[in-house]
């Protein structure tokens, strides 16, 4: 399901919401164990998790180059909010009657060129994550990214028009 895309101010908030049939310990531990993110968002690592603590992001390009995300808003199980560029991510996780349901927000912050590869990106992540849960590992499928972004270069055409 793609994200849904709204103008705010100079950028835009997209939200996809992923409902899973998996507890909500089960969907946290997917996005602050390391060990699982690396097999569905390999630039990050959970370095501090707790308010103003610090997600490192691996460029993993083979310069061995990173820098640090600061969190800004951290609650257990249910919410984690972290810097990404000049705009932030938030996660948020409830419970639904059969799993819960896990709401990924990006605030992108001017729009650009790339904002379209980092949707198409998030949205890639999001099925990786999902498939993970479901006891499947996939190494990251460049062509169905390639699909995505073309999906969102079209979606952010229209927000701009």
């Amino acid at each position: 399901m793609q994200a849904v895309i709204e103008k705010d101010g100079n950028g835009i908030i997209a939200r996809f919401d992923r409902p899973l049939c998996h507890s909500m310990e089960k969907v946290w531990g997917a996005l602050t164990e390391n060990d699982k993110v690396e097999k569905w968002m390999s630039n990050l690592e959970m370095k501090d998790l707790r308010n103003k603590g610090t997600i490192l992001f691996n460029m993993n390009d083979g310069t061995g180059e990173s820098f640090n995300m600061k969190i800004r808003d951290f609650q257990e199980f249910s919410v984690l909010d972290f810097e990404w560029g000049d705009g932030w991510v938030r996660f948020e996780v409830s419970p639904e009657e059969d799993g819960c349901l896990l709401v990924l927000k990006e605030s992108i912050r001017p729009v650009n060129d790339h904002t379209a590869k980092d949707l198409a990106g998030w949205h890639v992540c999001l099925e990786m994550l999902s498939d993970l849960l479901d006891g499947h590992y996939k190494d990251f499928p460049m062509d169905e990214w390639e699909q995505r972004h073309k999906e969102y270069m079209d979606a952010v055409k229209r927000i701009d028009a």
